[in-house]
């Protein structure tokens, strides 16, 4: 059984973040009780479980006088990569100065497409970098049993250490963030549908802009929030692109299967671009990329694209 005991409290703690691979309910509790019970032994932490459902209620068993709200499902709360990011960063300013204690477990759902599945393997990297210097201690719960060896193997990738087996040890795969998620970006592909609706940005009033993205939104099916969402989104990359681009700026709009696509475009190569931005939330709303993390969180899926060929910001939507 893997050992989780109490060490002398250093400030500041590191953070910890492991992936645990395990092969059915008995290993999983084997290490999951005493990492949970660790939790609640120091004072200092702070314990929240998010696990599936059966997981769940086998854990709620051997902590019943524990307060519901320490248990959470998976399934709701893995929605959104950038969303669960910011849930969790809340989570983290609600509990200081205790650190949190996090069992973990990411939501690998059937029917996801390749890039869909990489953008959360990218959230597992970011959490390396997003919370750093927090103290949180995240151990992460991958079944081996019924996850597909390209998961497991992004489990490795990002997570500096691994829990299997009743032994802990450093990750060989483990590739820090900005490596992990540049390539990441390296795969994806940027492909222009033939038939697109195009507008020419000229002026810094956006008012034609909305009306335009909301007409199509609803024209396309999509409705209330969801729209909303988009038109602010586009509006806050097209502000930014006449702001600091290059023209001509301009925005093309189409569908492609259930999904709505919106991209904004200038002539100016943005050679400062990381791999991380918008990806991790500034201090200010004067830092760079702030704009980029609020539309990472009202879009379904934002891409960033940076050649000398221009500087193009991809949004997608389902409908």
């Amino acid at each position: 059984m893997t050992s989780f005991a109490r060490t002398a409290a250093l400030e500041p703690r590191p953070l910890e973040h492991r992936a645990f691979l395990f092969d059915g309910m008995v290993d999983f509790l084997e290490t999951a009780v005493p990492f949970v019970r660790e939790g609640l032994e120091d004072d200092e932490r702070s314990v929240v479980v998010v696990v599936k459902e059966a997981r769940l209620a086998a854990l709620r068993d051997h902590f019943p006088g524990c307060l519901d709200d320490m248990f959470v499902d998976a399934e709701s709360f893995y929605e959104h990569p950038v969303r669960t990011l910011r849930s969790y960063l809340e989570l983290v300013k609600a509990k200081a100065p205790r650190h949190v204690h996090a069992l973990a477990e990411p939501v690998w759902r059937d029917g996801w497409s390749d890039r869909e599945t990489l953008e959360w393997a990218r959230y597992e990297s970011l959490i390396n970098e997003v919370f750093q210097g927090t103290g949180a201690s995240a151990l992460c719960p991958y079944d081996t049993s019924t996850l597909p060896p390209r998961i497991l193997e992004h489990a490795r990738r990002t997570h500096p250490r691994l829990v299997q087996g009743g032994g802990e040890s450093d990750s060989r795969r483990f590739a820090p963030p900005k490596e992990f998620s540049a390539g990441v970006d390296r795969v994806r592909e940027f492909p222009m549908p033939q038939e697109s609706e195009y507008l020419p940005l000229t002026s810094h009033d956006l008012h034609e802009l909305r009306q335009w993205v909301g007409d199509r939104a609803d024209r396309h099916g999509l409705s209330g929030q969801n729209a909303q969402n988009l038109v602010t989104a586009v509006n806050e990359v097209a502000a930014n692109a006449l702001r600091h681009g290059v023209p001509p700026v301009g925005v093309r709009l189409w569908t492609q299967d259930v999904d709505l696509f919106c991209e904004v475009g200038d002539n100016g190569y943005w050679s400062t671009f990381s791999p991380l931005a918008g990806f991790v939330p500034p201090k200010t709303a004067l830092e760079s990329g702030f704009g980029l993390w609020t539309v990472r969180l009202l879009v379904d899926l934002v891409e960033v694209r940076a050649g000398w060929d221009g500087t193009f910001v991809r949004m997608r939507v389902s409908r």
